[in-house]
């Protein structure tokens, strides 16, 4: 019995270095967490690294999500056009098909969707270049015709493979690079409505700021002959580079919140070609209105050698750039 105060001491003095260890190991773990907390608020975000054009900024933006499985990445303008109207109408080609020369209406709908896909993730030759995969449908809607049950005249749908990468080259202080692609483009019709074409093509785009420049030339690809046409010696649009030309020129420029695009096609030697103008202008939030118009040839494939003026107005779904 006269030995309990010695055991309760020794026990107490256990209890004391016991807590004492536990409070050390909290103390330096609370400490490391402090450390790691001011550490991470001091740091700086990471920032996205901007180049000097808005055209490239928007490539750049898109690269970023292209994985990403619930974003559709644009590739050429998305848009709605619910009035369309051509001052000359292609009435020739739909002759003999039934009542479609005579009832054709030259106010129609207009509508264009195009998305891209990327096929590689990483760096295949130099830093900053792709391969992908790109799509673009364009139909003309005969909406207001009801004598011919609203029918679609013409469709056209052009898939595309092209390989991007940034050029050194920055003339003016811009930014530059180079596409070259395959492209096919068809309105998937029979007989002598049938039109198609395949092109290999290279494109150089300088941008700076709000503008950008591109220049497309294209070499067509020869195609045999077809049983759907009289003349078993040529295909369906053997003459198309007479109207639509070896390259197409586009001007991209910004200014607040108004975008406008240039189109241009032309063969000099036959002194035919077509143009595209484009304006997207704000309505109501991300809601932008569209209005464009066309003059030439080339409009759509069926009227590659029939020109006429268009001039259509709805909403871009999609920005120009």
């Amino acid at each position: 019995m006269k030995n309990l105060p010695l055991v309760k001491l020794l026990q107490l003095l256990l209890f004391s270095f016991t807590c004492a260890s536990y409070a050390n190991d909290n103390n330096q773990a609370a400490s490391e967490i402090s450390k790691a907390c001011v550490s991470t608020s001091k740091s700086e975000p990471q920032v996205e690294p901007k180049t000097n054009s808005a055209y490239f900024d928007r490539l750049s933006l898109q690269k970023k999500s292209s994985f990403d499985p619930y974003v559709i990445t644009p590739h050429k303008m998305t848009y709605l056009l619910p009035f369309s109207v051509s001052d000359n109408m292609n009435r020739e080609v739909y002759e003999g098909i039934g009542q479609w020369g005579e009832e054709i209406q030259s106010l129609e709908a207009k509508f264009q969707f195009s998305l891209k896909i990327p096929l590689t993730q990483g760096t295949i030759f130099t830093e900053g270049d792709s391969l992908d995969f790109a799509f673009t449908l364009q139909s003309w809607w005969q909406l207001y015709n009801q004598e011919l049950s609203r029918p679609f005249r013409e469709t056209n749908y052009q898939p595309e493979l092209f390989y991007t990468a940034p050029l050194a080259w920055q003339p003016l202080g811009g930014q530059t690079n180079m596409v070259l692609g395959f492209e096919h483009q068809s309105n998937g019709r029979t007989q002598m409505l049938s039109r198609s074409w395949n092109r290999l093509y290279y494109i150089f785009t300088f941008a700076k700021d709000n503008y950008a420049v591109s220049f497309r030339p294209w070499w067509k690809i020869p195609e045999g002959s077809k049983a759907t046409t009289p003349d078993e010696s040529a295909n369906d649009n053997v003459d198309i580079s007479d109207y639509m030309g070896h390259f197409d020129l586009t001007l991209l420029y910004k200014w607040q919140s108004i975008e406008l695009s240039f189109v241009g096609r032309r063969n000099f030697k036959e002194h035919k070609g077509g143009m595209e103008l484009g304006i997207t202008f704000p309505l109501s939030g991300k809601l932008k209105g569209y209005f464009q118009y066309t003059n030439g040839y080339g409009e759509s494939l069926i009227d590659y050698n029939h020109s006429q003026q268009t001039v259509g107005i709805g909403i871009a779904l999609t920005e120009i750039f």
